[in-house]
């Protein structure tokens, strides 16, 4: 099992260059299922996460190509073999369970295991599944796996959600672009990667409108087909360095950062005395000296501050000088990191969905554990900032979702080093 050596190194400097958007790309590969044409993906992300996507969509039938380390992804489901996504597969990442909307839609039935993925607290497919059969489809639940069937197609339904769920709208637009009459999706997520999708959906030949927005409208279409598509760049990844520049210091060009997308972090950012500045090329961070100021952070559905940056924030937090609050309001259970961060020397405590961080002057090398993807990182950040040598143990989990990360870092000045336990 590999692990991360870390020693700081004080601050980063360069440039780096944003990977495309995981929590983007997962629900575009699952849009192959849709057409008997060929998806082509570019910028897609090499990781974990990916990777086991395109080994289910094999398995389903779909030819696959996409050679190690290369960043474009040919996808063809021409032909598929089976409607049935096994345990196996689907209990690695949560997001193979969007492949369930676009066999139901196309096939008429699909069985797909329940899923698995980061322990961060209960994310419950209840409202993918309502959606679906307010669309007209049959669902039972047995041991384990979803039975979908809707033998005489979907069709279009008002669904309104009782919350902005991305996986949710996301995966019932898919279902929705092949079902008979209109689909509106109410109190709709608003995250850029929807956006992607739906833009991609469309030059495929769906009719979506309203993304970005809180209520999506798909008119059903009888047939997709082919694309080749640009998938956009990883705002979660961008604000994760920026973030690590703005613990460490120095000044790094983001290239290609999607800057619309990140404008609550560029906000709080700011707050704590830390240029973000947005360039022609991409996104510039810049600290100079002197401790960050303390911020209060609160997470929010977009275009509020995203779920997906509180652990890192917290790690930067850590060093400013005062007291900072973070509330997490999206996931009960997205602090596992804090007593790992509380081991490098971090002052937090919590209490509920809050934690009060009361900012160090130093944070001390130790060994730590990751326990989610975003822990992961932000136990990266907080290494690169700590006096001596951190290791940090389990980062298959950061590997889900940071492609080439110690490569990225130490281009800039980092010292981040894999090794094997």
């Amino acid at each position: 099992m590999d692990k991360l050596v870390i020693t700081g190194n004080g601050p980063l400097n360069g440039e780096i260059v944003i990977s495309g958007a995981k929590n983007s790309a997962l629900k575009l590969m699952a849009a192959c299922l849709l057409t008997d044409e060929p998806l082509v993906l570019s910028r897609m992300p090499n990781l974990a996460d990916t990777r086991f996507l395109s080994e289910l969509l094999a398995s389903l039938g779909v030819e696959v190509y996409w050679p190690k380390g290369e960043n474009t992804c040919h996808l063809n489901a021409a032909t598929l073999k089976t409607t049935i996504a096994p345990y196996e597969q689907v209990r690695k990442m949560r997001a193979s369970f969007n492949v369930l909307g676009p066999l139901l839609a196309r096939e008429g039935h699909a069985t797909v295991s329940l899923p698995g993925g980061c322990a961060i607290g209960a994310r419950p497919v209840d409202l993918h599944l309502k959606a679906f059969e307010a669309m007209g489809a049959d669902l039972v639940i047995e041991q384990g796996y979803v039975k979908a069937a809707a033998i005489r197609g979907l069709k279009g339904a008002d669904i309104e959600l009782p919350f902005p769920s991305v996986g949710a709208t996301e995966h019932t637009m898919l279902a929705a672009t092949l079902a008979k009459g209109t689909t509106r999706i109410k109190n709709a997520a608003c995250e850029p990667e929807i956006q992607d999708l739906a833009a991609c959906l469309n030059a495929m030949g769906a009719n979506v409108s309203g993304a970005g927005t809180s209520t999506i409208t798909i008119e059903g279409v009888e047939k997709l087909h082919g694309h080749k598509h640009l998938v956009m760049a990883d705002r979660i990844e961008a604000g994760t360095y920026a973030m690590a520049v703005a613990a460490t210091g120095g000044d790094v060009l983001l290239k290609d950062a999607p800057v619309e997308g990140l404008a609550a972090m560029i906000e709080h950012l700011e707050k704590a005395g830390v240029s973000a500045k947005p360039e022609a090329e991409g996104l510039r961070i810049k600290r100079g000296e002197g401790r960050l100021k303390p911020v209060n952070v609160v997470t929010a559905p977009h275009p509020g501050f995203p779920t997906d940056l509180q652990a890192q924030f917290m790690a930067l937090m850590s060093t400013a000088d005062g007291v900072s609050t973070i509330t997490e309001n999206i996931f009960e259970n997205r602090f596992m990191h804090v007593p790992e961060l509380s081991r490098l020397g971090a002052k937090i405590q919590v209490k509920g969905n809050e934690a009060v961080v009361t900012g160090v002057e130093k944070l001390k090398a130790a060994p730590v554990m990751a326990t989610d993807l975003r822990a992961s990182v932000s136990l990266v950040i907080a290494g690169l900032v700590a006096d001596g040598e951190t290791t940090v143990s389990r980062v298959y989990h950061l590997d889900r979702g940071f492609e080439r990360l110690e490569e990225k870092l130490e281009a800039c000045g980092g010292k981040v080093v894999r090794a094997v336990e």
